[in-house]
């Protein structure tokens, strides 16, 4: 009986690969290998293996997001940071899963908490912002959208 070899797993939502690309720029930026992020992430009480962490750079392995949250933490970024490319450009355009192809300063006000993905209409007619602040954001942290009016 012959074993057939088990077929890599590519992650191929877009997402996913940004987190691929970033988690190694970010890593060989600080100058650490592979066991250095993984000793990073032991330390923090999540560990990853160091060929995990290669099959997650090149997009062989899912991050979940307990291991997301972990790496942003030792890398000591904000997890929007391994979610988008690191451009912020208007005239850049990123694919995001589950939204499709918007400008990188929209990407970004979004996954930073500033601002909807969606387009938001001069006097925001449909109510986007208003369900964005209510819904995205706790209360504490809410920009108050109708500065002119009385609290």
């Amino acid at each position: 009986m012959t074993t057939q070899p088990r077929p890599r797993q590519q992650v191929t939502d877009p997402t996913g690969r940004h987190v691929a690309a970033n988690v190694r720029r970010i890593r060989e930026a600080r100058g650490w290998s592979t066991y250095d992020l993984s000793r990073a992430l032991d330390a923090a009480g999540r560990p990853i293996a160091p060929s995990a962490i290669a099959k997650v750079e090149r997009a062989e392995r899912r991050v979940d997001i307990g291991d997301l949250t972990a790496l942003a933490a030792v890398l000591r970024v904000n997890p929007s940071a391994l979610l988008l490319p690191p451009t912020d450009s208007a005239a850049d355009r990123v694919e995001i899963t589950g939204v499709g192809t918007v400008g990188a300063d929209a990407a970004w006000d979004w996954m930073d908490g500033e601002m909807p993905i969606e387009r938001v209409q001069p006097g925001d007619p449909s109510g986007i912002l208003l369900q964005f602040e209510v819904y995205a954001r706790p209360s504490g942290r809410r920009r108050q959208l109708y500065p002119n009016e009385e609290a």
